[in-house]
């Protein structure tokens, strides 16, 4: 394409972290929820998965269903090996069907991982008293751990940010301008924001195509504070890698546009981050957002529509 011709005075990223090399990819190289779009090969599986930042990151109710499943999970294995060393081995038990003997195991099992012990039910024999032994310490150490990871969860610093699906290519003074918008979704305050946007294309040069990452020059890159909506605007002018391209050209070189977002969390008193990006499908030629936020119905406050964040008119 003819962008790399009538654009090379346009300052080339090379520290964005992705390799700009002779390939070219379709894919994204950041997913929508800001992480990397890779999958790591070459490697055992074991050396490469962190269990700890999986549970961290994972959906809360994804979160506790993997804690309830675990937990029954595992009493219903103490009461099998219960009920395969038998029952006459834990005191207390009232003996009735095969269901109602291993259903007696099962809650014993979990009064035991629990270290509850009600006392009704009570092991006897040493193969018994090893099992249930054995089930106590591993009460202990899976208590300590599902402790660590709700601690660990619960003061996360995370930048509970939500961004516009789409980014519009919108008018912009005299000309035109490359646009999305973000706005926070919690009570939290954030102060000191910054944002940093990129793109990469891919250029033709010496008739191979390669990825190409480019800064984009922000009209505004630093806030104090995020109360409401702040929408990211790119002048697209001569200091733009986009300048004179049409959106043909845009879907063409499969323009992607990565967002890194930084600020400072008063309630954590720590420095949050977020990021996300936009492909060439995502983006929308002249078009421009609509208001996202009004005065509310008792005129005392002013009422930011989350719901709405996306929503843009086509010009």
């Amino acid at each position: 394409m003819a962008f790399y011709q009538r654009n090379k005075k346009i300052r080339e990223l090379d520290n964005t972290g992705f390799s700009a090399n002779n390939q070219n990819f379709d894919t994204r190289f950041l997913n929508k929820d800001g992480t990397s779009n890779v999958i790591k090969t070459g490697i055992n599986p074991l050396e490469r998965f962190s269990i700890y930042h999986y549970m961290l990151n994972l959906a809360t109710w994804k979160f506790f269903f993997f804690i309830f499943l675990f937990y029954t999970s595992i009493n219903f294995l103490f009461a099998i090996v219960y009920t395969m060393v038998g029952v006459d081995h834990l005191h207390g038990l009232v003996q009735g069907s095969a269901i109602q003997n291993f259903e007696e195991a099962y809650f014993f099992s979990a009064q035991t991982l629990t270290t509850v012990g009600y006392g009704r039910i009570s092991p006897i024999g040493i193969l018994a008293n090893t099992i249930s032994s054995l089930e106590a310490l591993t009460g202990i150490m899976t208590l300590a751990i599902i402790t660590g990871l709700l601690y660990g969860r619960f003061v996360n610093p995370k930048a509970f940010i939500a961004y516009s699906k789409n980014a519009l290519i919108a008018p912009f003074k005299d000309g035109k301008a490359l646009m999305f918008r973000l706005a926070p979704t919690k009570n939290s305050n954030l102060s000191e924001l910054n944002a940093t946007v990129t793109i990469t294309m891919q250029v033709e040069e010496d008739g191979i195509y390669k990825n190409q990452f480019f800064p984009l020059p922000l009209q505004l890159d630093k806030v104090m504070s995020l109360a409401l909506s702040w929408t990211i605007v790119h002048p697209i002018n001569e200091e733009s890698p986009l300048y004179n391209l049409t959106i043909d050209e845009i879907i063409e070189a499969k323009v992607q546009v990565i967002v890194f977002f930084k600020a400072f969390d008063e309630g954590f008193s720590s420095i949050v981050v977020s990021r996300t990006s936009y492909t060439w499908q995502e983006i929308v030629d002249n078009a421009k957002f609509n208001p996202m936020f009004r005065s509310s119905s008792t005129g005392d406050a002013i009422l930011l529509e989350l719901d709405k964040i996306n929503d843009f008119s086509k010009l």
